[in-house]
């Protein structure tokens, strides 16, 4: 283990960049596709996560997870984890990285390389709906690409919402949603919600929504109408379409069909947009952005010595 690199969360963000990571996103998708495969175990409510990601050219990555929903009630942190990641060369391990530091950059970077892509170059009102840590990492990632960008929160506790404009100078609280995502040259969502809090009749020419929070087959932040007036992308299909319910329940139910999805990250030539479009991105994330990531890290921790 001499030779392993041991990255933690506050070391390991120094030097990094939310411009240069989605470009690292974007290259990494111009390999060969990746195998990714995951794995849970679970005893009562605890649960252990295994994503697992093998890119030809990039190596290897484990990104494993304990979910454990009784530690906060004893003091403790609900979830921990790390990242091993492999060379591709010789398959030795080359770095164990903070899980929450490689989750942080992965999740709010996936979203902000689509946001490069579909995004009015000149939106200056962003709403982050939902004020939990990741949408205080997307006031981050979205600050970096839209510099002097006026930005909003609306949160289901008005409390969360104040809490994170103390944290993140400058953010306004929004009261009234819809209001809210009508005023938005761009919605970034990020909430735990099972029943959409986002309607598509609030929604004008010239947005781009970008949805994080739903990631399983019963969780939506968006109604049928958002989707179907919107251009709709996704980071992978295989990871987002029949696994996700922001397309599987409305897929499953005939409003919509897969081939509704226009493109993912394979396919990044199709993510444009004429002006007057509404594109919408789904963030499903995926063991393979995590080795992606991980890999940045690690090469911007070299660089730095």
């Amino acid at each position: 283990m001499t030779d392993v690199t041991m990255i933690p969360f506050a070391e390991g963000e120094k030097g990094l960049d939310w411009l240069a990571l989605t470009d690292a996103l974007a290259a990494g998708h111009d390999l060969p596709p990746a195998e990714v495969e995951d794995v849970f175990l679970y005893r009562d409510k605890d649960t252990l996560l295994n994503r697992s990601a093998w890119i030809d050219g990039l190596g290897v990555a484990v990104k494993a997870a304990t979910v454990f929903p009784g530690n906060p009630a004893k003091g403790k942190a609900m979830i921990g984890g790390a990242v091993n990641l492999f060379s591709d060369e010789d398959g030795s391990l080359e770095a164990v990285l903070d899980f929450h530091l490689v989750t942080k950059w992965k999740t709010a970077g996936d979203s902000l390389l689509a946001a490069r892509r579909l995004a009015r170059p000149d939106s200056r009102k962003i709403l982050i709906v939902g004020a939990g840590t990741v949408g205080r990492s997307l006031w981050a990632a979205y600050g970096a690409a839209f510099p002097g960008a006026e930005f909003t929160v609306w949160n289901r506790s008005p409390e969360g919402a104040e809490r994170f404009a103390q944290d993140c100078p400058g953010v306004a609280v929004a009261t009234d949603l819809a209001s809210a995502v009508n005023a938005a040259d761009i919605v970034t969502s990020a909430t735990m919600s099972t029943e959409p809090v986002i309607k598509g009749d609030w929604f004008r020419p010239g947005q781009h929504i970008d949805l994080i929070g739903a990631y399983r087959p019963d969780m939506r932040e968006v109604d049928d109408t958002a989707l179907l007036r919107s251009r709709v992308f996704v980071d992978n299909r295989h990871t987002t379409v029949g696994h996700i319910g922001e397309l599987k329940i409305p897929i499953a139910n005939g409003v919509i069909g897969p081939d509704h999805v226009i493109a993912d990250y394979y396919d990044l030539a199709a993510f444009r947009r004429d002006p007057e479009d509404i594109t919408l991105f789904k963030n499903g994330g995926g063991a393979h952005l995590d080795l992606m990531t991980a890999r940045h890290i690690l090469d911007n921790w070299r660089k730095r010595g």
